[in-house]
């Protein structure tokens, strides 16, 4: 009953989902809510996942009230996944009073909650807080930098064979001539930093700065160089790698050039933008295995159009050298629409994922977000408009020129992709999410490869009359079982229930283990198969 359960759920989730939205893309995806809803306005949003628990996420975000008057950082946690969310709008790490937003945050090898954030005078710097309890209390304020300085980066070592398993670090540009990045890291959860040290000697300055970790605990990170006069606009980016957890760095001031989206935009209430870059590797064990990916919003710079898009680069061989600019959004170049605001993730499958703001389904003034996925490393692009409505952004008064905070988030488990953006529809800014189950996603057939179907395709042909093809892959010895269900989730068949050693297989499901079952009419259908305990679901057409 529980597989027929979660079959009939997923049929349920894709029923609801379908909304044909514009040209060749799929459909749209679930229904949205916030994760903590409150008074508190909630901008620039950040999502980890505990490497102890898969279905344990950090997020925070700026918080920002003016009656009364108080700035901090949020923090909500999720431990299923991203269904129920608890949390507050107030970082409590001592000194309360004296926080100043603009989080970093990264859960590490033992589920310790580190966050990073700026102080207000006379507490001038970055800061950072740990906490044991999943955010529930945190320790009084470590110092880390007493300069004036961009909000900070951070990422941790996750994987258990690197050298470097365990370490924080974190990046950050520092407000001084010549405007370089800067980089520390601690081994013991944030109750200590290494002394900062300054990673390059810019001729431009910098801005931005972001981190990410591979598989064999390299540590990578870009930044922005830009003008030397306001708005201060992206020209090209810069990449340093560190093979010794950051003690000695190769540095690339100008990876590739690039144009960016800094500035307002009019249409938009002139809402403050820019094309910072954003990084992700892929650690998994498939075919891409330590590609390094960098996405940035761009314009007027092939292949960008005349309106902001979102541009993909990428490295196979660890940052020495950068493919051309890939495209990632696929509607028609130089329409008038604009993407802005991208985060990059890659999941378990190694596909490329990357979020954003969009308005190509909406008038000019307002926006919702898309979720653009490559499953072959950003050849090819499949779009889902995520947001079940769309909102008008408009700056936050008091705050700068048109500032609205200029990050949203996306992480994924085994089983879903999560989101967070931030969507002022309810009269103030607040943090929005869906969770995407992978089994709704056109495309997302590709499998570790510990255990898989066949990833070249899935199962052939399809639709289907008298017979259809399923390839899968053995890994471990053990029992493999293939059930097929209808749209209302009644199994219908078990084609294959049988122990297998390890080794590539496939199994035919034919019309007449079908047509056995009265109630099955042609049409769609759900397959399930389950390899020691290891479950895909898989969709086929049926034509009587």
């Amino acid at each position: 009953m529980k597989s027929v359960f979660l079959i009939a759920l997923l049929v349920c989730q894709i029923a609801s989902a379908a909304q044909t939205i514009e040209g060749d893309y799929p459909l749209k995806i679930g229904k949205n809510y916030r994760i903590h809803p409150s008074n508190v306005s909630q901008t620039e949003v950040f999502l980890v996942k505990s490497p102890k628990d898969q279905n344990t996420f950090f997020a925070s975000c700026n918080t920002l009230s003016f009656v009364p008057f108080f700035i901090s950082e949020g923090i909500y946690t999720t431990t299923n996944g991203g269904v129920t969310w608890q949390g507050h709008d107030t970082c409590t790490g001592e000194p309360i009073a004296f926080h100043g937003g603009d989080p970093g945050i990264t859960i590490d090898k033992n589920g310790t909650f580190i966050i990073t954030r700026l102080g207000r005078s006379p507490f001038v710097g970055l800061y950072s807080h740990y906490s044991y309890d999943q955010g529930q209390t945190w320790s009084s304020q470590k110092v880390i930098s007493t300069d004036d300085l961009e909000r900070a980066s951070l990422t941790t070592d996750a994987n258990v064979a690197s050298a470097f398993y365990g370490t924080t670090y974190a990046a950050w540009v520092k407000f001084a001539t010549p405007f370089p990045i800067m980089f520390t890291k601690t081994g013991n959860g944030a109750q200590s930093w290494s002394t900062p040290k300054q990673v390059n000697n810019p001729s431009k300055r910098n801005a931005g700065g972001d981190l990410a970790v591979g598989r064999n605990g390299e540590v990578f990170l870009c930044w922005a160089g830009v003008t030397d006069t306001s708005p201060f606009k992206e020209i090209m980016v810069g990449f340093a790698s560190s093979s010794n957890g950051g003690t000695d760095w190769h540095v690339t001031e100008n990876a590739f050039s690039v144009n960016g989206i800094t500035g307002v935009l009019p249409n938009k209430n002139n809402i403050r933008v820019n094309g910072l870059p954003v990084i992700a590797v892929d650690t998994t064990k498939g075919p891409r295995q330590g590609w390094i990916y960098i996405v940035t919003g761009q314009k007027d710079l092939f292949p960008a159009g005349t309106d902001p898009d979102i541009i993909l680069y990428r490295s196979a061989d660890g940052g020495l050298s950068w493919s051309s600019g890939i495209r990632v959004n696929q509607d028609a170049l130089n329409n008038g629409k604009t993407q802005y605001f991208p985060n990059i993730h890659i999941d378990k499958f190694g596909a490329v994922d990357v979020i954003f703001y969009d308005d190509r389904n909406t008038t000019a003034d307002s926006t919702g977000v898309f979720l653009a996925r490559s499953p072959d490393g950003g050849d090819t692009w499949k779009e889902y408009e995520i947001s079940d409505h769309n909102f008008e952004p408009t700056p936050i008064g008091g705050l700068g020129q048109g500032y609205q905070g200029d990050i949203i988030d996306l992480t994924s488990n085994d089983s879903k992709i999560v989101t967070v953006w931030m969507d002022n529809s309810t009269g103030i800014y607040q943090i929005w999410t869906v969770p995407i189950d992978f089994s709704i996603l056109q495309g997302a057939d590709e499998q570790e490869p510990a255990f898989g179907l066949n990833t070249s395709r899935q199962n052939h042909p399809n639709p289907f009359r008298s017979e259809t093809t399923i390839d899968y892959q053995v890994v471990e010895k053990g029992v493999v079982t293939l059930k097929v269900f209808d749209v209302y989730g009644i199994q219908i068949a078990e084609p294959l229930n049988e122990i297998k050693e390890p080794g590539n297989y496939h199994v035919t499901v034919t019309a007449d283990d079908l047509l056995a079952y009265p109630n099955h009419s042609n049409g769609v259908l759900f397959y399930r198969l389950t390899v020691n305990h290891q479950v895909k679901t898989g969709r086929m057409v049926h034509v009587k």
